[in-house]
């Protein structure tokens, strides 16, 4: 099968690779599309020790059912792998389990591939007439609507002034989920000007350029930090309220930045947000279907065998699009 290989850092190859062979309870993928993920990117650089190379990348993914009683089914991939028996997932917060594994790290091959195995639980339908390079989104923005969702849960109000930091696939995400969440007002900092211009295509929401506009002190009641910097954490602890909260996503290295006497003395809330529970992909994938999150217009596709191109261009801040979506062909 044809397969994007990270060979080592910077380096992306296609090649022929075998077929992977399902273990028992798993099922074979044909993949139809594949989105590049910012931990992607933190692997071709070489800073991820969990995902050495050579190894096929790839996580935000959809597909067909290649074999075995549901062949033919169109699905959605949760990457995310738990043992369902672990007390953890059994309490509803799989993704926290420390039998936590997800497709793209050993020992399980990743999905820039024509084929890639998968758990059958881990597998959602794809409802008819929707485009599979559509349900590919699901697993990225899934991220963006866990992180919102346990931000207003912790914020406990209704309409919310929101901030995010970051315009890309996380970030506008989180800001599409904000306003089909109802939040009153959704900037997003975003320093890129072609992504700030796709921010400003979106209806009720507007991108700045951090470095030449200051909202003010006390500005947003919930900030969505899906940079994860130095830059961005003393940021958000200015411009959040008190009584606000910070939902930290980016997993940038570091722990520097935050005010915390300010923190302190307002009663500022941060928290982090991992992945995502089953109930936010399920959630993701419908909002997706229907149309709640918009045209979609942020989004660029280009074929498998462009994959290395995509990954330099991607580094080199050569893209407007939040986010890249590998196909293997219509319907993989």
């Amino acid at each position: 099968m044809r397969a994007l290989v990270y060979t080592g850092p910077n380096k992306m190859v296609l090649r022929d690779q075998p077929v992977p062979v399902p273990a028992a309870g798993e099922v074979l993928v044909r993949v139809a599309d594949v989105g590049i993920c910012g931990s992607d990117m933190h692997a071709y650089h070489g800073h991820d020790e969990r995902r050495p190379p050579p190894l096929v990348l790839g996580h935000e993914a959809a597909g067909v059912i290649a074999a075995g009683p549901r062949t033919g089914e169109r699905v959605a991939i949760n990457p995310l792998v738990v043992d369902p028996d672990c007390p953890v997932a059994r309490a509803g917060r799989p993704h926290l389990s420390p039998t936590r594994a997800i497709i793209s790290m050993p020992p399980r091959p990743g999905a820039f591939a024509e084929y890639v195995t998968i758990p059958a639980r881990n597998l959602l339908p794809v409802p008819e007439g929707m485009r599979l390079r559509d349900a590919a989104l699901s697993e990225p923005v899934a991220v963006a609507w866990h992180a919102m969702r346990i931000g207003l849960e912790r914020l406990g109000e209704a309409r919310p002034r929101v901030l995010v930091q970051g315009g890309g696939a996380i970030g506008l995400g989180a800001a599409l989920v904000a306003r089909h969440m109802g939040a009153a007002r959704i900037d997003v900092a975003e320093p890129h000007s072609g992504r700030r211009a796709l921010l400003d295509a979106e209806p009720g929401i507007t991108g700045f350029d951090p470095q030449a506009h200051d909202p003010g002190e006390n500005a947003y009641d919930l900030i969505i930090d899906a940079v994860g910097a130095v830059a961005t954490r003393q940021a958000a602890s200015r411009l959040v309220r008190p009584g606000g909260v910070i939902v930290h996503v980016g997993l940038l290295p570091g722990h520097e930045g935050y005010d915390i006497r300010r923190v302190t003395l307002q009663e500022i809330t941060i928290t982090g947000s991992y992945c995502y529970t089953p109930a936010d992909f399920a959630a993701a994938l419908d909002a997706l279907e229907k149309g709640a999150l918009g045209a979609l217009g942020w989004v660029s596709t280009r074929p498998l065998e462009d994959g290395p191109q995509a990954f330099a261009d991607l580094d080199a801040g050569n893209v407007s699009a939040a986010k890249i979506v590998l196909s293997l062909g219509p319907e993989g």
